[in-house]
């Protein structure tokens, strides 16, 4: 249940982010959250937060905290008449397919993604007549669209499983070219990128049974580079480095452990390393050493995701008073798109990005 008061809200916050958040802001975010949380009781509303979300967004006002195919699964079980997803765009757009009856609210007039902008369905369609036959798996980092387009969806977290799971000696695997390095590595085979070509087949060039792959990255994790790991590594060779498998192969390689937001948190929670370092988006950091206090982690992180940053207390309240920023899929595009988010679910049914 919801703290009653903004000075309940502003003391469970001061608890947990007093290192974290500076208290003139706890006070004011306290008082923001006051009114969302009264608000979205009486709209019948329900608010999930990515796990991506500045600390005192994440700590007062969602009913749920998770990654973003966790989320949507919420999204697709709520009784409830809104859903008000802080996150990006492209989760609140998978809410929707997957709970096309609800209100699905996203509080930002944009809060794109990187990697969601890095293709299109007509990208996806000339790969298709380029390679026939040949099944596409689409990173849930995408747009409706593009997932109308795919075969099978996939998250950071079973990215290998969903690979394997298909059968076949040679797929596409879009848009994220880090997961697809790392997948093929981890599978085993290598990777191509293929130039477009007006959709001529190429099934000539399969006879090495590659992962056909797409020059997209996130642009939070394809800043990180060994060579910082090295260097924190100089000052504190005890740390526990993880990453994020959106980082470069190179990353992944050189650090302790790798995986998806979920699982890092998880990885935090069950280990006792000397300190920790996070690679991946800086306010999923903070997030972490307030919920693990007796943690060492250490703060070096600064890139923060522009779009996530857009989501904020002021707009998500405003969101809610107006239903503002309402995110619709259309209908011949949902039902495709649900079949390729649907068939990763009956495979994985734990799924998570």
């Amino acid at each position: 249940m919801a703290p009653i008061s903004a000075e309940s809200i502003y003391q469970d916050l001061k608890l947990k982010l007093h290192d974290v958040v500076p208290d003139v802001e706890l006070r004011l975010k306290s008082d923001i959250a006051y009114e969302i949380n009264r608000l979205k009781k009486e709209r019948n509303a329900v608010i999930l937060g990515h796990n991506y979300m500045e600390p005192a967004l994440f700590y007062s006002i969602p009913d749920y905290v998770g990654d973003s195919l966790e989320l949507s699964r919420i999204a697709g079980k709520t009784d409830k008449d809104i859903i008000v997803f802080c996150g990006v765009r492209f989760m609140a757009e998978t809410a929707k397919i997957l709970s096309p009856q609800k209100t699905v609210l996203i509080p930002a007039k944009k809060a794109g993604c990187s990697l969601a902008d890095g293709i299109t369905a007509e990208d996806v369609r000339q790969l298709k007549a380029q390679f026939p036959g040949v099944p596409v798996v689409t990173y849930v980092n995408t747009t409706a669209e593009v997932k109308a387009e795919s075969d099978i969806c996939c998250t950071s977290s079973n990215a290998v499983a969903v690979v394997q799971s298909l059968k076949s000696e040679t797929v596409i695997f879009l848009p994220d070219e880090y997961l697809a390095r790392n997948v093929a590595r981890e599978t085993g085979r290598h990777i191509i990128f293929p130039s477009l070509t007006g959709g001529q087949p190429a099934t000539d060039t399969l006879l090495d049974k590659p992962v056909i792959g797409w020059k997209a990255r996130c642009e939070v994790h394809e800043k990180f580079s060994v060579q910082d790991i090295q260097d924190i590594r100089k000052q504190f060779p005890d740390v526990l480095v993880l990453s994020h498998p959106e980082c470069s192969p190179e990353v992944v390689a050189a650090s302790d452990f790798s995986g998806s937001t979920t699982q890092m948190i998880r990885h935090v929670q069950q280990t006792h390393a000397p300190r920790y370092l996070l690679l991946t988006e800086c306010s999923m950091g903070d997030n972490i050493m307030a919920a693990n206090p007796e943690k060492n982690m250490l703060r070096l992180c600064s890139i923060r995701c522009p779009h996530m940053n857009e989501i904020t207390m002021e707009d998500t309240l405003e969101a809610l008073q107006k239903t503002q920023y309402v995110v619709d899929v259309p209908e011949e595009i949902r039902v495709r798109a649900y079949r390729a988010v649907e068939r990763m679910l009956s495979i994985i049914p734990k799924a998570s990005d």
